[in-house]
C-alpha cells in the first residue's frame, strides 16, 4: 500500500538522528494530539457499540471486529496527521519547518486549539456516558433483574405471594413452558407434555444455559401472567411456548421464542411434519432455541449427552414410556401400578430401552415405599426392582437415569448410604446441569452429616428449580440440621406459600417451631397439617415443649400404638426430644431391625444428635454404616 511506503521524514527533510528536532516536529505536526484524540474517540465508540449491539441482536463477533479495525486504523491516523494539516485553506500537505508558510504559527497553533477543543469535547462526552452508564443503565438493570439475596428469597411475606428469584437473571437463561395441546383430546395431553419436557432435558446439556425444571416451568400452564411477571418468577429472560397438534398421521408443532421482559418474539416457526418424524423435529426445536440463545453443547469432563429415546427409534416405545412418566408423576397407587405397566411396554417393544428399565426399577421401589404391606408382596417388588436397574446399567453405562435409579436403590432398600452418595455423584457428573441431580447428592451427602453442602447443592438446585416444595423442605431440614432455625422457618414458609396442602410441609414448620422453643406456634402449625401419620407426629412433637405433660404423655402413647411398625424413626426422636436416652437408642434399634427410611435423618436430626457423645450413638452409627461425625448442631 503506498501509504505505508510513505517515508515523511525523507519527504520532508527532516534529520532523524536529532531525536529532540523529531519530537518538536510530532508536536509541531500536531500527532500526539491527534494520538490523543483517536484513543478517546475510539472507546467512546466501544462505549456505544457495546450498549447498541446486543440491542439490535448483533452476533457476538462484531464488537471483535471493530476493536480489530480501530487497531488497524491507529498508525494510519497517525501518519495522516504527520503528512498533513488543516489550514483555513482546508487540508494540505504540511510544510516543512522552515518553510514560510510553516513560519506562520499562528497557523499551528489554531490548529491545535481546534484539537485541543475536540479533545476536551469528547472527554466530556465520554465522562457522560460513563456516569450514564454506572448510575442510569446499571440501576435501570438492577431493577428490572436483580432479586433479592437468598433470605429474603424464602421469606414467604403473610399475603403467601411466592417469592421473587434470587439471583440476577442470566441472559442465557429459558423456560420451556407446557406446550398447548390443541387437539384438546386428554389423552394427548402426556404427549404435548412429553415434547416439552424433552425439550427441557436437551437444552438442560448446553453449556452456560439456565434451563428451568419441568416442575417449575409447568407450574405456568395456562397461565394469565405476562411474559415478563412469568420471567421474573421463574428467574429468567426467555420463554419457549408452542402448541402441538396431532392430525391424524401427522404432527404439527408451533415453538416461539420470546423475550421474557417485553414480549418481543426473537424466533418462531411452524412445523408440519410425519408423526413419525417427531424426533427429528424436536432436535429442530432444540437445536433454533440453542442457535437463537448462542448456546454451546456442555464439554464439563465426564459429561455425556443424555437421551431417553428408544434406541431403536420406536414410536410405539417412547410413546409408552412418556404414558408411564405421566403416570409416575401421579404418585398415586394407581399411577405408579400403570407406570409400572408402561414402562414394562416399552421395555418389551425395545428391549434395549435403558430408560424404561430405569425408570421401571424406580416405579417398583415407590409402590413396595410407599403403598406395599404385605411382606411377599415387597418381597417381589424389591426383586423386580434390583432386576431393572442392573439391566439398565448393563444396556448404558452411561445413563444419568440409569444411576439415578440405582442410587434410589440402595438408598431406600439397601440402606447403603455410601454407594447411594456414589451413585449420586456419577449421577450429576454425567448431567452436570441438572438440578435433581444436585438436589440429590445434596441428600445423599445430608445422610453422610455433610449438612453444609447440602444446603449449597440445595440452593443450586433452586436456582433451577425454583418453585420446588419438596427441595425448600429439604434445605429448610438442612439449615435447621446447622443451628440456623430461623433461616430453616423462612425456606419452609416459602414451601407452603408455593403448595399449602402439600403432606409434610406445615410438620416440617413444627419441626423448625419447636427449635426455635416457640410452643404455640409449633402446635398452631401441626394443626395445619392434612389429616395423617405426619399430623400425628407433628402434633406429639409439638405437645413435648408445652406446659402439659399429661397431653404430651398422652399424645406420644398414641403415638406408639398407632404408628410403631410404620414410624419408629420418628418415636425414636421424640424420646430423643423429651431427653431420655435410653428409650431413644431402643427405638433406634427397632429403626434398623424394620428398615425405616427414616434413619438417613439421623446425622441431621437436632435431636437425636443430643446423644452425640454418647458411646452408643458412635457404636449405632458404625452399625449402620454411617459416619460418626457430622456437621449438625445438637439442640440444647
Amino acid at each position: 500500500m503506498h501509504v505505508l511506503a510513505y517515508d515523511p521524514a525523507a519527504a520532508e527533510g527532516i534529520p532523524m538522528a536529532d531525536g529532540s528536532g523529531f519530537f518538536a516536529e510530532l508536536q509541531r505536526r500536531h500527532v500526539w494530539r491527534v494520538a490523543v484524540a483517536y484513543a478517546i474517540v475510539a472507546w467512546l465508540l466501544l462505549q456505544i457499540a457495546s450498549i447498541v449491539l446486543p440491542t439490535f441482536d448483533a452476533p457476538a463477533w462484531a464488537m471483535k471486529v471493530l476493536v480489530l479495525l480501530f487497531v488497524i486504523l491507529f498508525p494510519v491516523a497517525l501518519i495522516l496527521a504527520w503528512a498533513f494539516e488543516m489550514t483555513p485553506e482546508g487540508v494540505r500537505r504540511t510544510e516543512p519547518a522552515d518553510s514560510a508558510h510553516a513560519r506562520a504559527t499562528h497557523v499551528t497553533r489554531n490548529v491545535g486549539r481546534k484539537l485541543d477543543g475536540v479533545i476536551i469535547a469528547v472527554l466530556v462526552l465520554a465522562v457522560i456516558l460513563l456516569l450514564g452508564n454506572q448510575f442510569v443503565w446499571h440501576a435501570g438493570e438492577a431493577t428490572t433483574h436483580a432479586a433479592p439475596s437468598m433470605k429474603a428469597a424464602m421469606k414467604a411475606p403473610a399475603s403467601g405471594a411466592v417469592p421473587e428469584p434470587a439471583v440476577d437473571i442470566p441472559a442465557k437463561s429459558v423456560a420451556v413452558l407446557p406446550f398447548a395441546n390443541e387437539g384438546g383430546k386428554a389423552d394427548q395431553q402426556f404427549f404435548s407434555d412429553g415434547l416439552s419436557e424433552d425439550l427441557i432435558n436437551a437444552l438442560s446439556q448446553f453449556a452456560g444455559l439456565k434451563v428451568i425444571s419441568r416442575n417449575s416451568a409447568f407450574q405456568f400452564r395456562d397461565s394469565h401472567d405476562s411474559s415478563k411477571a412469568i420471567g421474573e418468577q421463574l428467574g429468567v429472560a426467555h420463554l419457549l411456548e408452542g402448541s402441538v397438534q396431532r392430525l391424524g398421521d401427522k404432527v404439527r408443532i408451533t415453538a416461539t421464542l420470546v423475550n421474557a421482559m417485553d414480549g418481543s418474539v426473537l424466533w418462531s416457526h411452524r412445523y408440519d411434519k410425519p408423526y413419525t418424524d417427531l424426533f427429528a423435529l424436536q432436535d429442530a426445536i432444540t437445536q433454533a432455541v440453542a442457535g437463537a440463545l448462542q448456546a454451546k453443547l456442555l464439554t464439563a469432563p465426564g459429561a455425556v449427552l443424555q437421551s431417553d429415546r428408544p434406541p431403536g427409534g420406536s414410536l410405539e416405545a417412547y410413546l409408552a414410556y412418556r404414558h408411564g412418566i405421566a403416570s409416575f408423576d401421579l404418585d398415586t397407587e394407581v399411577g405408579i401400578r400403570q407406570a409400572i405397566t408402561e414402562f414394562g411396554k416399552a421395555a418389551h417393544v425395545d428391549p434395549r430401552y435403558a430408560a424404561a428399565y430405569a425408570q421401571l426399577s424406580m416405579a417398583w421401589v415407590g409402590l413396595s415405599t410407599q403403598f406395599l404391606t404385605d411382606a411377599h408382596a415387597v418381597a417381589q417388588a424389591h426383586a423386580k426392582a434390583r432386576a431393572a436397574s442392573a439391566t439398565a446399567l448393563t444396556l448404558d453405562p452411561d445413563s444419568a437415569v440409569a444411576h439415578q435409579a440405582r442410587m434410589m436403590l440402595l438408598l431406600n432398600l439397601d440402606m447403603n448410604w455410601r454407594g447411594a452418595e456414589v451413585e449420586a455423584r456419577r449421577t450429576l457428573q454425567l448431567v452436570p446441569n441438572d438440578p435433581g441431580a444436585k438436589s440429590s447428592l445434596g441428600n445423599a451427602l445430608a445422610t453422610l452429616g455433610q449438612n453444609r453442602r447440602a444446603v449449597e447443592l440445595a440452593r443450586q438446585a433452586l436456582l433451577a428449580d425454583p418453585r420446588n416444595t419438596n427441595w425448600y423442605q429439604w434445605l429448610s431440614i438442612y439449615l435447621d440440621a446447622l443451628g440456623q432455625p430461623d433461616a430453616g422457618r423462612e425456606a419452609i414458609l416459602t414451601a407452603i406459600a408455593l403448595q399449602p396442602g402439600a403432606s409434610a410441609s406445615h410438620d416440617q414448620l413444627a419441626f423448625t417451631e419447636v427449635l426455635r422453643g416457640d410452643a404455640a406456634a409449633a402446635l398452631t402449625a401441626a394443626r395445619q397439617e392434612p389429616p395423617g401419620p405426619w399430623h400425628d407426629i407433628a402434633l406429639a412433637m409439638a405437645l413435648q415443649i408445652g406446659s402439659d405433660h399429661k397431653v404430651a404423655d398422652a399424645a406420644l402413647k398414641n403415638l406408639i400404638a398407632k404408628y410403631a411398625d410404620g414410624a419408629p424413626y420418628q418415636i425414636a426422636e421424640l424420646y430423643a426430644l423429651r431427653r431420655d436416652p435410653d428409650a431413644t437408642f431402643q427405638w433406634l434399634d427397632r429403626a434398623w431391625s424394620d428398615h425405616d427410611p427414616g434413619l438417613s435423618m439421623l446425622l441431621h436430626d437436632p435431636f437425636v444428635l443430643r446423644f452425640q457423645h454418647d458411646p452408643r450413638f458412635a457404636a449405632f452409627c458404625r452399625k449402620i454404616g454411617l459416619p460418626t461425625a457430622t456437621d449438625a448442631v445438637a439442640m440444647k
